[in-house]
């Protein structure tokens, strides 16, 4: 059950874990690239924010050279990206880390998108979502693999209104890219 929050606008946090990550020999964590996946799923993730309404006022990334490329993959399916701003404390952050960067975000912004890593996103959905549509909470539950976007939304004069059991998880989705171009018959 959603814990009663303070009213105000409606305000929709999407979260996205970065996209399938490459593990090259040699290569600090922070530095590590997206794997081939990765660049086919981050282009699908940004595809599948923009067709379903999800585009943000604001994105906030982790410094993670996964989730920057990530982030930079996605938003170039729109035709006009919102600011970013690359945070380092959202790397391999846990949930008190990500409400406190989330819950400096500026009123104006209806629609953030937090990009970063496992497992701090998905401990950070299951804390704010006090309910959920269809069977979004126990997808989350079961996993929350990479490039997963779920989008939590509640009612809050300021992202400081924001905790634990005040969001409604409407959808929790998983874009994949094509492997192979379709080919036209």
């Amino acid at each position: 059950m959603i814990a009663r929050a303070a009213a105000g606008p409606l305000r929709r946090l999407v979260v996205l874990r970065h996209a399938k990550s490459a593990w090259p020999e040699g290569i600090p964590d922070h530095e590590r690239p997206l794997a081939p996946r990765g660049r086919r799923d981050a282009p699908a993730a940004g595809h599948a924010l923009a067709d379903a309404g999800w585009l943000p006022d604001l994105a906030l990334c982790s410094t993670a050279r996964r989730a920057r490329q990530t982030w930079e993959l996605a938003a170039a399916q729109w035709a006009t990206p919102p600011p970013v701003r690359h945070d380092p404390q959202l790397y391999a952050a846990d949930v008190p880390e990500l409400l406190a960067a989330v819950r400096e975000v500026p009123a104006e912004v209806r629609t953030l998108l937090l990009i970063g890593h496992n497992p701090g996103l998905e401990e950070l959905v299951l804390t704010l979502a006090g309910d959920c549509l269809n069977d979004a909470l126990d997808d989350v539950r079961t996993k929350f693999p990479t490039s997963a976007i779920a989008v939590l939304a509640w009612h809050g004069a300021t992202w400081r209104s924001l905790g634990p059991g005040t969001a409604l998880l409407t959808s929790m989705t998983v874009p994949r890219g094509k492997t192979k171009p379709d080919k036209k018959h």
